[in-house]
């Protein structure tokens, strides 16, 4: 069960009559955190390349297929991208826009699952990340649009520096990003992101997360009902500047995992009645808060969607 505070803007000690409960119907696991367990776990639930082929807005070409592993590695539940200096390659420009000339050899993989924001269906994106920070090396976990851009939204994008840029492109023009540090020892962080459609069903809130602490809340103006396409590449240079690196460089993650939450929601105008005499766990941002009563839970609730299940 989710509650959705709607009418408040915030305010703890909030009226009950200011919440409106959402039941889930049922949750779909899109991605399971073990897609990386295997080629042919992987292979399940991913496809190889961009969903429009090998090249890019970088100097990085993607290689890999399901016989070719040698920039696309898949070991202890972790997938690896793996790019390298390459030389003489034919076409030796980018096929796509700027059409930058190629330097590396790199990976790129898209799930097979494309990803559409309902009032009914709310996403749930998450997985942990070891990205290179260094000049020329641009590593992305991103949605964009199936059929006409924008829509975009970026969870982690790493531009040659030490942040991570969440990112939504509602036109070309129309741009918001939120930068958070993200650490150069190349250690794993956790990203998620949660997309839920706002009460007017055509806008997308978008919430990023990293190491399961809320660091920015961003709006897709029109997303819902929008087909997305999920990416994870390690495409170089372009954005993060150049000249990239002369050696070999990798880009991991792990426990990736993609959930759908089938809601319908009903309003009530005394829904504590429903829930008295529960207690709740209610979780937010991947932690356990608290456990409290449904009373408590009423009045206290702030202005974030908190899954919540029923303890007794």
């Amino acid at each position: 069960m989710l509650l959705r505070k709607f009418a408040s803007r915030g305010m703890w000690g909030v009226a009950i009559t200011s919440f409106s409960p959402v039941f889930v119907r049922a949750a779909t696991t899109v991605i399971p955190s073990t897609s990386f367990s295997s080629y042919s776990v992987f292979e399940t639930y991913w496809a190889y390349l961009y969903p429009w082929g090998s090249d890019h807005n970088g100097s990085a070409r993607m290689i890999d297929n399901s016989t070719d592993h040698s920039h696309i590695a898949v070991t202890s539940s972790t997938l690896s991208l793996i790019a390298t200096p390459t030389s003489n390659p034919v076409p030796p420009t980018s096929a796509s826009n700027p059409h930058p000339a190629i330097h590396y050899a790199s990976g790129a993989i898209h799930a097979k699952s494309q990803i559409t924001v309902t009032a009914a269906d709310a996403y749930t994106l998450s997985g942990e990340f070891s990205a290179p920070t260094t000049r020329g090396t641009w590593p992305a976990f991103w949605l964009t649009a199936v059929n006409s851009w924008p829509p975009e939204a970026d969870i982690g994008e790493w531009k040659g520096t030490a942040n991570n840029w969440f990112n939504t492109f509602n036109t070309s023009s129309i741009v918001r990003s939120d930068l958070v540090s993200w650490p150069t020892d190349l250690s794993f962080h956790s990203l998620k992101a949660v997309l839920t459609a706002e009460r007017n069903n055509v806008d997308v809130r978008i919430d990023f997360y990293m190491d399961n602490v809320l660091r920015a809340t961003q709006y897709g103006a029109g997303f819902v009902g929008q087909p997305l396409w999920l990416i994870v590449n390690l495409q170089m240079e372009g954005s993060s500047g150049s000249p990239g690196p002369t050696g070999t460089t990798t880009y991991k993650h792990s426990k990736y995992s993609v959930n759908v939450g089938d809601m319908t929601i009903i309003h009530m105008e005394n829904p504590e009645n429903l829930l008295r005499g529960h207690r709740f766990k209610i979780q937010s941002l991947g932690t356990i808060e608290s456990s409290l009563s449904c009373l408590s839970l009423i009045t206290q609730l702030p202005n974030t969607v908190k899954q919540i299940t029923t303890l007794t």
